[in-house]
């Protein structure tokens, strides 16, 4: 699907959809407790319903109710099931360990780019620990063997996905488990949501500061006998991912955006947002579980994104618009998204009149005082089709975004959205 922006002013206000990061855990958690869950998560994506398939899958009954998700875990798990991930590396990440914990000679799958994308170094812990895998890309994956507990030891500043799915597949598990996580420890708060959604289903995840052999990090405990054990209910909170392009495009138009339905005590690590656009000169207004941000005198500066690279699109977005230079650094995970984001990025804020060059970690922007215009490959990224849109609406003429369906691998009703804070958009 192609999509055309047209020039046009946003406003309004508009609500938060259910964080996709807190959906997969609680999908997991809610799968392998003691008791039925019923999950309260008002949207649902491609990447959410690729796990909730998963766990169908693996034997769970997880049905969509009006409010979210019921999750009933099966009584056994089920054996040599094919999971398709779709294109959710997510969905992959934290279950290749949980898989490899049950020891159900599942295979994995997926589409799109998902098996280009590294399993490296959870791949070769898990085949320490006595996981037997099949061969990095290559899909379907087998996922054999039955790994055991112990002391994982995982470098931190590749991806946080890995521990939290060593986190997740922790209570599965017969004994103690330690994990323990080099510095640097990128993307830190995701495995805070990790251990948010383990403490809701009765898993307490320990953490403290350790240096084994002169080499540092942090190190995660969970106890023998830890086992998920059902609240009942519980909510998936307001995505901050998401709603960081409205607040970005509230810093673009006069009449500002309100965002609804988000926390301001989230773990959600793009709960960051909120400083960086302060940074770049909006006006940011905090209420109780809502945020409004306005235009103000927008002036680049340096943002350092190692916590929280998702943001990394409505932030070009809103620099590439601001006056002076705008430095993003901490970036490089970027590289091995669904799109090689880095230069995606570039690719899309160029192709409509702005000025972007590429670091090995980052970007630097230079604003400029008009955008033109034009044509934008989306490069089946969802993050790139939506800041292609946020700043198509600010540009004097239409933009077309080929490859718009994208956006349903997290919002599929973003372009509803877009029309309902003013924007015109029209499939081509």
């Amino acid at each position: 699907m192609d999509m055309q922006v047209n020039p046009s002013a946003l406003g309004g206000t508009i609500g938060a959809i259910a964080s996709k990061s807190e959906a997969h855990r609680l999908l997991i958690c809610a799968a392998f407790a003691d008791g039925v869950t019923d999950i309260d998560c008002n949207t649902t994506s491609q990447d959410i319903d690729a796990t909730a398939a998963c766990l169908r899958g693996l034997g769970a009954r997880v049905t969509r109710t009006k409010k979210g998700f019921r999750v009933v875990p099966a009584a056994t798990t089920a054996r040599r099931a094919l999971l398709d991930c779709g294109e959710s590396g997510s969905t992959m990440r934290f279950l290749l360990p949980v898989v490899a914990a049950l020891g159900c000679d599942a295979s994995l799958t997926g589409h799109g780019r998902l098996p280009e994308r590294p399993l490296s170094p959870l791949y070769e812990v898990l085949i320490e620990h006595g996981a037997e895998l099949g061969s990095q890309g290559t899909v379907p994956m087998p996922v054999g063997g039955k790994v055991s507990a112990g002391r994982f030891e995982i470098a931190g500043n590749v991806s946080s996905q890995y521990v939290s799915g060593l986190l997740m597949a922790a209570p599965l598990m017969d004994g103690p488990v330690e994990v323990f996580v080099t510095e640097p420890v990128e993307s830190l708060p995701y495995i805070d949501i990790t251990c948010a959604a383990l403490a809701q289903f009765g898993v307490e995840v320990s953490r403290e500061k350790y240096t084994q052999d002169s080499v540092s990090g942090l190190l995660f405990r969970i106890p023998a006998g830890a086992r998920y054990r059902t609240p009942g209910s519980v909510r998936v909170g307001g995505d901050w991912s998401n709603a960081a392009f409205w607040l970005a495009a509230g810093a673009l138009f006069e009449g500002g955006i309100t965002v609804e339905g988000v926390d301001m005590r989230s773990t959600q690590g793009d709960r960051a947002i909120l400083g960086a656009l302060a940074l770049l000169g909006a006006r940011v207004e905090r209420g109780a579980r809502s945020v409004t941000v306005r235009p103000d005198r927008l002036k680049g500066c340096r943002l350092d994104v190692s916590s929280c690279p998702d943001l990394v699109p409505p932030l070009a977005a809103m620099a590439a618009c601001a006056q002076g230079q705008t430095t993003i650094v901490g970036a490089a995970r970027l590289r091995i998204k669904e799109s090689d984001r880095l230069q995606t990025v570039k690719d899309a804020v160029n192709a409509l009149g702005g000025h972007v060059e590429q670091t090995n970690d980052g970007l630097v922007i230079d604003g400029v005082d008009t955008l033109t215009g034009g044509e934008v490959d989306a490069a089946n990224d969802h993050r790139i089709a939506m800041m292609a849109a946020i700043l198509a609406a600010s540009a004097q003429a239409p933009t077309t975004i080929r490859g718009a369906q994208c956006v349903a691998k997290s919002y599929p009703a973003f372009f509803e959205d877009l029309r309902a804070l003013g924007g015109s958009c029209q499939e081509v």
